[in-house]
């Protein structure tokens, strides 16, 4: 197994947090130590005006990342709309019920979806499982 994927959709959020470029780096930057994992950049906020066709559901809001060993967590907002939505990706286990509840607090969330899966099903982990790999494919 290479890990845990939490996927979280967040409903009614405070839209004033959705788009406060500060709060969400504060975020991508606290949430990695509280889930005991090791940042290997600083986050990377980028805010977004959003379509101007009037049209498309994108007004605007907030995207940002943070690489971390493990993996990586990102952050999309969408202020129209009062929603974000967050995936947090790691090759170790971590509490996902940690991560959401500080999630829904930061953003000030009414309602969450979540969805938890476990990827790389047959992901090698030791040495010897990934040379006998290597060895079937070069056969």
């Amino acid at each position: 197994m290479f890990g845990p994927h939490l996927m979280l959709d967040l409903y009614e959020c405070e839209k004033e947090k959705l788009v406060d470029t500060r709060l969400i780096s504060k975020i991508l930057d606290e949430l990695p130590n509280l889930l005991e994992m090791r940042k290997i950049m600083p986050p990377y906020i980028i805010p977004y005006k959003g379509s101007d066709n009037p049209n498309h559901f994108d007004k605007g809001g907030v995207s940002g990342v943070v690489i971390i060993a493990e993996s990586h967590i990102s952050i999309h907002t969408f202020v129209s709309q009062s929603y974000a939505n967050v995936d947090i990706f790691s090759c170790k286990d971590f509490d996902s019920n940690k991560a959401t509840e500080y999630l829904v607090k930061a953003f000030g969330a009414k309602k969450v979806e979540k969805k938890f899966l476990m990827r790389g099903k047959e992901f090698p982990r030791d040495l010897k499982e990934i040379k006998q790999a290597i060895a079937r494919n070069k056969a």
